[in-house]
């Protein structure tokens, strides 16, 4: 990746990179669903959305917080105490920023090319 790709990504928008990383992170979540679970598709659908949602996500930064680098805290800082206007109706302000901050997060390893260290993140995920 060049190095000016980089530098725009580092300062690209915390809304930009949790927008991006949501999708990052739903499409793990599936991926590791289909391969370590079985079942019928609306059960797996069921369990994708159990941990692809505000409080999951919320409740997924206490099980990395303490291996996450300086530079992916800084991230997900960025991404936490970013201003929004709206919040949904099924999750507190604070999920709703935690998610934010998970979603900043897994954008900007995604974009900088970290999928390894994404795949170790999503490890930590209980489902």
């Amino acid at each position: 990746m060049d190095y000016e790709d980089i530098k725009e990504i580092k300062s690209m928008s915390p809304q930009k990179l949790a927008f991006f990383g949501d999708a990052v992170f739903e499409l793990m979540m599936r991926k590791r669903i289909i391969f370590e679970k079985s079942g019928h598709i609306g059960d797996l659908n069921v369990l994708k959305n159990k941990n692809v949602c505000c409080k999951a996500q919320s409740d997924f930064f206490d099980y990395i917080k303490d291996i996450l680098t300086e530079e992916e805290m800084t991230i997900y800082k960025r991404g936490r105490n970013a201003h929004v206007n709206n919040t949904p109706k099924k999750a507190s302000r604070v999920e709703y920023h935690r998610a934010t901050g998970i979603e900043a997060l897994f954008g900007y390893l995604y974009l900088i090319g970290k999928k390894e260290r994404l795949a170790e993140l999503i490890k930590k995920i209980k489902i």
